[in-house]
């Protein structure tokens, strides 16, 4: 298929037919976010989780142990290649033990995938007002933190 010879409205309705093979295939369990969904899938599958529904805040799953994992995902592309997490609400509120963040590069390959503890969470992100959010961001003083364990040979697609 020649993409280029697609146009807007053909291209829309192609992501839309994707998206919804991928639900098929319980990989989103939403329309709105197919990264996030499909990080979450990726995560919970290496990892043996149990996926918290979808209206549960503060954490995407848990562990055979109780502990609350929140999964964030992000793709750079050679166009962005900056790597904060989507908004962490309620960070005070210690809704999650751990959170798993996966990096991905441009055609979805995992680049770095870490395990962070919510104490190393709270010493790294950063509140910003205009979100009411704190924005964890993937950089190397983040990955060099001891308590950070690296999960990229597990979580791997």
């Amino acid at each position: 298929m020649n993409l280029t010879e697609l146009n807007p409205k053909q291209l829309l309705q192609l992501q839309a037919s994707a998206t919804n093979e991928l639900k098929r295939r319980d990989i989103v369990r939403t329309h709105n976010n197919p990264l996030g969904d499909y990080t979450e899938w990726l995560v919970a599958t290496a990892l043996n989780l149990s996926l918290a529904n979808n209206s549960k805040a503060g954490y995407d799953a848990i562990d055979s142990n109780g502990v609350k994992i929140q999964i964030k995902g992000r793709r750079i592309t050679s166009q962005n290649k900056s790597t904060p997490l989507s908004a962490i609400r309620n960070l005070q509120e210690q809704d999650f033990d751990e959170l798993i963040a996966v990096i991905f590069d441009d055609a979805f390959n995992v680049i770095e995938a870490v395990a962070i503890p919510h104490a190393v969470v709270a010493e790294h992100a950063s509140y910003r007002q205009h979100v009411n959010a704190h924005v964890l961001i993937i950089k190397e003083a983040l990955l060099m933190n001891p308590r950070v364990k690296c999960l990229k040979k597990i979580i791997s697609n």
